[in-house]
């Protein structure tokens, strides 16, 4: 009985050894009184990444636990933190990014009467954008808990989990958990793949279609070659939210719309489709008829399940695709040479008077550093970065697949943490960033060196767009006047510089890719 009791540690003791065997020492949070016991002692080799709001918080660590190919680890504050966070959480629900949350709660003898700050569904509240959510029976079964929480977050399709945490169990004994190996590795159905490459070899005009799967599976070299031997063209898939395929190659088609009858209509030259790690399709418009080209063979790669459920038509195979996509290229090649399709036109050269998204994206692209990395959230300016900004190396791209605002600036900041010493270059609306602009204070704090460009068009640019959609010739509270970005960003900490002109823009993107700290660029086009 003896040796039992000297082997026994604290709950904390027994999770930081955890977490340390699973490589999680970041920690990203925003602090609240029931989780101060969690840091009483914190090692020296744990760092503590402060946000200073919990949406902040788990778009930092969603960005570095996409840079890095690594769970991130987020401490949140009971009911309200994790209230704060929701969106943040629904976005990396969608981005498939694995997260530990721990979340703090009150005390279980004081649980019963209701007690400020407490959670009274702790479980429930993160549901349903977490793939898994427990509050242990005991505080001895904390550090299983998540150990568990850690697995699940890394199966595919990952995501988040969410431990909650009463704040007593924290100094409570119980035994240590060791880690554990738990393969991850989904291998798709070898008769459907060869089922799949068969058609490929024998289709006249055969396309890709390659969505952000492809990335967080690693397979950019092997879509690079299954594309090049079939003369396929690749479209990337509409909103994805990383980038896939080279944008200058040969054989890159371009975007498709989230429209099912545009989709339609840009597939139609084609009788076979291979759908690469994204959905078939994701649509922001209704829309009506078939979802893919009458005759067409459609056929999908995709580590989600869930997303195979509901694909509308072809056959879907559940599969890790880098794997999936080496099976592919061990069948036949085409048994003749195709006729490789046309690379579409390239826009004109943008003019910078006046200033515009355009010339902005086509500068940026002009002046970045070899390697730098683009974290965009700005919605209305995604068609001319499309056209001026070419993403071309593998992992130098980052948006939220969710749709919701308030990610980018804070994922650039965790992008910057998981690519050290990486120029990373934040292209944020200005009614974007506001969901987040205390980021800015973060990056300050840690010395990043991130461009944050914001296109200050002055409104939500994006919503009056979408009111043209549905007809309407006014749309209420899109215009942002008197916004001073760059009093803001100095506030934190962050140097700002507004300009209006082409010649001030150049000056400006040259100095700020130039210097080591995070600087802004309130860029005021028309």
């Amino acid at each position: 009985m003896s040796g039992s009791t000297t082997s026994r540690a604290t709950v904390r003791d027994a999770v930081l050894a955890l977490l340390r065997s699973f490589g999680m020492t970041t920690v990203f949070g925003n602090p609240g009184s029931t989780e101060l016991p969690m840091f009483r002692d914190f090692p020296g080799d744990f760092r503590y990444v402060l946000g200073l709001q919990e949406s902040l918080v788990v778009g930092m660590a969603d960005g570095y636990a996409q840079a890095t190919r690594r769970p991130a680890l987020v401490n949140l504050h009971s009911a309200v933190g994790v209230g704060h966070a929701m969106g943040n959480i629904f976005t990396a629900y969608r981005n498939q990014t694995p997260i530990v949350i721990t979340a703090g709660q009150q005390a279980r003898s004081i649980l019963p009467y209701e007690p400020f700050l407490y959670s009274a569904q702790a479980t429930e509240l993160p549901r349903p954008y977490v793939k898994w959510a427990c509050e242990p029976a005991r505080g001895e079964d904390v550090p299983a808990a998540i150990a568990r929480a850690y697995y699940i977050a890394m199966q595919p399709p990952r995501g988040p989990a969410l431990v909650s945490i009463p704040v007593d169990d924290w100094d409570r004994t119980c035994d240590p958990v060791s880690p554990r190996e738990v393969s991850s590795l989904v291998r798709g159905d070898t008769r459907l793949l060869r089922e799949a490459s068969e058609g490929l070899s024998r289709a006249e005009r055969p396309a890709f279609v390659v969505g952000a799967g492809v990335a967080r599976d690693d397979a950019w070299d092997e879509v690079i070659v299954l594309a090049e031997r079939h003369s396929a063209a690749v479209w990337v898939s509409p909103l994805s939210a990383r980038n896939s395929f080279p944008e200058n190659h040969r054989l890159f088609a371009g975007f498709l719309p989230a429209d099912r009858e545009k989709i339609v209509g840009h597939l139609s030259p084609h009788d076979f489709v291979l759908v690469l790690g994204a959905p078939m399709f994701t649509y922001h418009v209704e829309g009506f008829g078939p979802h893919v080209p009458p005759g067409a063979r459609v056929y999908q790669l995709t580590d989600d399940p869930s997303m195979a459920s509901w694909a509308p038509a072809g056959t879907s195979i559940v599969t890790n695709l880098k794997l999936g996509i080496a099976e592919l290229l061990a069948g036949a090649g085409p048994p003749r040479n195709r006729t490789a399709p046309q690379a579409p036109a390239s826009p004109p050269r943008a003019s910078g008077s006046p200033l515009t998204d355009r010339f902005l994206c086509q500068q940026i692209a002009v002046l970045r550093p070899p390697g730098s990395v683009i974290v965009e959230e700005a919605p209305s300016t995604r068609g001319p970065m499309h056209d001026y900004l070419p993403i071309l190396e593998r992992d130098t791209f980052y948006t939220c697949a969710s749709g919701g605002l308030g990610h980018g600036l804070p994922a650039a900041v965790g992008v910057g943490l998981g690519k050290p010493g990486t120029r990373i270059v934040a292209l944020l609306g200005d009614g974007s960033s506001l969901y987040s602009i205390q980021g800015l204070w973060s990056a300050a704090q840690l010395q990043l060196p991130i461009t944050f460009v914001i296109v200050n068009n002055g409104r939500y640019e994006a919503l009056k767009t979408f009111g043209r959609h549905f007809g309407l010739t006014r749309t209420e509270g899109t215009d942002l006047p008197g916004m001073d970005f760059c009093s803001i960003a100095r506030g934190f900490g962050v140097p700002g510089r507004r300009v209006t002109t082409a010649d001030a823009l150049d000056e400006a993107l040259r100095a700020s890719f130039a210097d080591p700290r995070p600087t802004l660029i309130d860029a005021a086009v028309e």
